[in-house]
């Protein structure tokens, strides 16, 4: 069974369901699941759950909880790799701390062992077994990560919180404050620039692939229909973070994925 989630994009519902009550694969439920563990020892119990469910889920015994039913069966169906949730468990269970990124490094961990391990059982899950493929989604998932940071810094200010990464800011001679007040000074602007770029040397190394990759893969790299549009409309603002225009949604990604997977590329 499959999503065409938000963005006409494949990915199997079961993934999408850990993701929720985990780690977040999209702008929207990162900012709202950081905002929903206000105690860590909260975050903390979710996550020894789901521990304990993947141990029971890899003898046989799943706990009587949807998800981890549906997990289950997906993995008796597609043998996912045991690795990738636990990657996924421990690094979100690292994040709880909340706090800032301490450099761009640190924000690309995240989202390797977070966003590209989604990925990576969405392509066990597609029969893809295959070195440049896994290299593609690896440089996927880190855009992804970086795009989901990016894409939720307002939602984050507006609570008094900024996760962008610390060495970038320093760089630049931006404080925390300076995001939380929403300034849009140049220097402000090029943080943004400098992260944004990061995300776009991501995408060109994945596409530097393409024509390694088995274009059955291909379904579970379509995600980068929105990564494009994103950082797009970001340059069309000259990378200011608070344009209203970042936020909405662009009813032409569709469009946009058809033309994508007529041609296909991803």
């Amino acid at each position: 069974m499959v999503s065409l989630c938000g963005l006409c994009c494949w990915q199997p519902v079961v993934l999408l369901s850990f993701a929720a009550v985990t780690t977040a694969s999209y702008p929207e439920k990162n900012a709202k699941i950081k905002d929903s563990i206000t105690q860590k020892t909260t975050g903390l119990m979710r996550m020894q759950f789901w521990r304990k469910a993947v141990e029971d889920i890899y003898c046989d015994n799943p706990p009587h909880q949807p998800v981890a039913v549906a997990l289950w069966r997906a993995v008796k169906r597609h043998s996912l790799s045991k690795m990738w949730f636990i990657k996924i468990i421990d690094e979100r269970e690292k994040n709880l701390d909340d706090r800032a990124y301490r450099n761009i490094q640190e924000l690309e961990t995240y989202a390797e062992n977070t966003q590209s391990a989604l990925l990576y059982l969405t392509l066990e899950m597609l029969g893809v077994r295959d070195v440049h493929a896994d290299h593609a989604a690896s440089h996927i998932g880190k855009a992804q990560g970086i795009v989901t940071c990016l894409r939720a810094t307002p939602y984050h200010c507006t609570r008094r919180k900024v996760f962008l990464p610390m060495d970038i800011c320093m760089l630049h001679g931006v404080s925390q404050e300076d995001f939380i007040r929403c300034k849009q000074e140049k220097n402000v602007r090029d943080v943004i620039y400098d992260i944004a770029s990061q995300a776009h040397i991501h995408l060109e190394h994945a596409r530097s692939f393409s024509k390694k990759v088995p274009a059955k893969a291909y379904p579970a790299f379509y995600y980068t229909v929105a990564l494009d549009d994103y950082l797009y409309n970001m340059r069309k603002v000259d990378f200011n973070i608070f344009h209203p225009s970042l936020q909405k949604r662009n009813t032409l990604l569709p469009l946009y994925l058809y033309i994508r997977t007529w041609k296909k590329t991803y």
